[in-house]
């Protein structure tokens, strides 16, 4: 098996407040997030994953959360110094940070900067106000604009704003009014992704009014979708638009199956080695994922991925792009040959869900686009 990229993501858990859609690890803390005692643990924590990447290159970093915006630009200027004084790091590293309106104070975004983060991800995700207090926002349209006007000050030629669309009460005028104003502030990608209302959270137990129906819904992807074209933007993910050249190469790294390491509460990492494919994980609890590092605890194990799970982990991955993937990738990166994955889609293609083309390029079909969990879900009897 042929080593992958290696990416290094690391997980800040706290937020002002939770969203009620938000199923990711944060913890509401506001004002109060111990964050130098975290910032210690974290650094503890690079410590032990140094021996983990070897000599190999760090080709992307993530800064995610959580809010990592409310950590200061010192904090995150600590942390990205301990990095490349751990591990090799590439010279064009891709280097991101997400980052709520509501959080990032005027001035904060040239604080990163001078820290040395070169792509934010801003969680802009609606411009209408009243959206905003439904989806459990802490800020308003104005912010997003403040906080985008600050950014470009600072320098930063590269960021991504989080839209969502199939709100409560939304149509596809009040959509593609999103979509207008945020191509208009300029980014060089857009995060496009549909409302979901996933277990344990607020709205699953408590769905929202007005949430367009499946229809709806189809009608507002190819209203905004269309916008975008038009604007200059690819979508080469399901829920990822870029200008020529700005595709997250971070991302495209966990779809493209490649390695990352994981630093932080509840944060996951992927390693390809002579075992296999592994994972791990380390505690979702931050006071938990704290005193572990502080007393230095035993290492998390790497477990190895079943090979009848590979498959599917891989295409569950692969399929969300639009290009597919090569043959040759899903070899070096899963480490099974290229007759397992035509005997294992023939049902796929009978549905008319994905195609292989004479070079040997997998892909799904635009029906294959249009249901991709259900394209997902032929690789499911492997698992």
């Amino acid at each position: 098996m042929r080593l992958p990229p290696l990416s290094l993501y690391m997980h800040l858990p706290w937020c002002v407040r939770k969203c009620p859609y938000c199923d990711f690890n944060s913890h509401t803390a506001g004002d109060s997030a111990p964050t130098t005692r975290y910032v210690d643990a974290l650094l503890a924590d690079l410590d032990r994953e140094r021996a983990r990447a070897g000599d190999r290159s760090i080709e992307s970093i993530f800064l995610g959360g959580g809010t990592p915006s409310l950590f200061t630009p010192e904090e995150i200027g600590r942390l990205l110094t301990a990095i490349r004084e751990r591990f090799a790091v590439a010279a064009d590293v891709e280097i991101t940070m997400e980052a709520n309106p509501g959080t990032v104070e005027s001035g904060s975004p040239a604080g990163y900067r001078d820290a040395g983060v070169n792509r934010l991800s801003i969680g802009a995700q609606s411009f209408n106000d009243d959206a905003l207090k439904r989806l459990g926002r802490i800020h308003s349209s104005h912010d997003i604009h403040r906080t985008v006007d600050d950014v470009k000050a600072a320098g930063f030629d590269n960021f991504n704003l989080d839209l969502m669309h199939a709100l409560p009460g939304q149509t596809v005028a009040s959509a593609e009014a999103d979509v207008r104003t945020a191509v208009a502030l300029g980014p060089t990608h857009i995060s496009w992704y549909q409302l979901t209302l996933e277990p344990n959270t607020v709205f699953h137990a408590r769905p929202p009014e007005g949430l367009p129906n499946e229809e709806l819904t189809g009608e507002i992807q190819d209203a905004g979708g269309s916008l975008l074209r038009n604007a200059g933007f690819e979508q080469y993910e399901v829920s990822a638009w870029a200008r020529d050249g700005r595709r997250c190469r971070h991302n495209l790294n966990y779809w493209q199956f490649g390695d990352y390491l994981a630093v932080g509460a509840g944060a996951h990492g992927k390693l390809s080695n002579a075992q296999g494919v592994c994972r791990y994980r380390k505690p979702a609890n931050p006071l938990q994922y704290m005193v572990s590092m502080e007393q230095k605890s035993e290492r998390e194990r790497l477990e190895p991925v079943p090979e009848d799970q590979i498959l599917f982990e891989f295409m569950l991955n692969a399929l969300r792009l639009a290009d597919g993937f090569p043959e040759s990738v899903f070899s070096d990166r899963t480490g099974l040959p290229a007759g397992v994955l035509a005997k294992e889609a023939g049902a796929a293609v009978e549905k008319g869900l994905l195609e292989r083309d004479e070079g040997g390029t997998w892909r799904p079909t635009g029906l294959g686009w249009r249901f991709l969990n259900d394209l997902q879900a032929e690789f499911l009897r492997n698992s």
